[in-house]
């Protein structure tokens, strides 16, 4: 008799465990990488500094966040970027802030610097705005 209820509860654990595993939002289904749009600067005047008070420079390996990002990366985070279409990827370092906005029809994450969002395979002439990315934060 003992054998049965120790079984239901054996199983109910079992269930439990799966579905805590599975469950949105618990640290096991939270993927290492997010998709998103990365777009790129764009023409910059020459003097230009960046959030984080650095002269800006469009062929630096570096990006902005969103503004709309919750919680922001800090200035230094570095961030792995992978074009989904072509595979090619590179390492940016977080030193602005963008004013882009993110919507469910363009889920913006990054803003490239010319020269990175070119080396990942964006066209900046004629201006393809963005591509898709997986966006790794590293430690």
């Amino acid at each position: 008799m003992r054998a049965l209820p120790l079984a239901r509860l054996t199983a109910g654990i079992t269930a439990l465990s799966a579905a805590l595993v599975l469950a949105p939002g618990s640290a096991a289904a939270t993927p290492l990488a997010d998709t998103c749009w990365a777009t790129h600067y764009g023409p910059v005047p020459a003097g230009a500094y960046t959030a984080s008070g650095e002269l800006f420079d469009n062929d630096a390996d570096t990006a902005a966040t969103s503004l709309t990002r919750d919680p922001q990366l800090p200035f230094g985070t570095r961030v792995r970027v992978t074009n989904v279409a072509n595979g090619a990827s590179l390492v940016v370092r977080v030193n602005d802030r963008g004013t882009f906005q993110q919507t469910p029809q363009e889920p913006k994450c990054l803003d490239l610097t010319d020269g990175a969002f070119q080396r990942l395979g964006g066209v900046v002439d004629p201006d393809q705005g963005h591509i898709v990315v997986t966006q790794e934060v590293l430690p």
